[in-house]
């Protein structure tokens, strides 16, 4: 069970594939179905954000991509409440459709915000594809 089940949150993401929100929207990113997926639009660079109402606890975070449109130059970034930098982090998913799972090298506890970025894509146009994403 993942920290986004039983805390309240907002995502916001930087396209969506055609502006499709009922095919290819945010809310799939934690459906945990793996027949939906947030699929973005093309572009060099792309990132989610989730912002939490209260302070949480950190330590791994979970994706599985499409095999094909999985994001390259990867970084995290955790804020606290006032928007101050806690961490950040790049990471290295591998173009696989499994689900992989990244620790964060220091567990943190007062974290409000959460951003990855891709600043590319194993996708010729830029696209990425996450079925699902975990906190955890």
């Amino acid at each position: 069970m993942g920290i986004l089940d039983n805390k309240k949150y907002k995502c916001s993401v930087s396209s969506v594939l055609n502006r499709d929100n009922k095919q290819h929207g945010k809310s799939f990113l934690f459906d945990g179905c793996e027949d939906t997926a947030w699929s973005s639009d093309q572009g060099a660079s792309q990132w989610i954000v989730v912002a939490f109402e209260e302070d949480v606890k950190i330590s791994s975070f979970a994706f599985q991509f499409q095999g094909g449109f999985a994001g390259k130059n990867c970084s995290l970034a955790l804020e606290d409440k006032d928007g101050k930098l806690l961490h950040e982090q790049n990471f290295y998913p591998d173009d696989i459709n499994a689900k992989q799972t990244f620790n964060i090298s220091s567990v943190l506890e007062n974290v409000r915000e959460v951003k990855f970025s891709f600043d590319g894509s194993t996708d010729f146009f830029g696209r990425i594809i996450v079925y699902n994403l975990e906190l955890h």
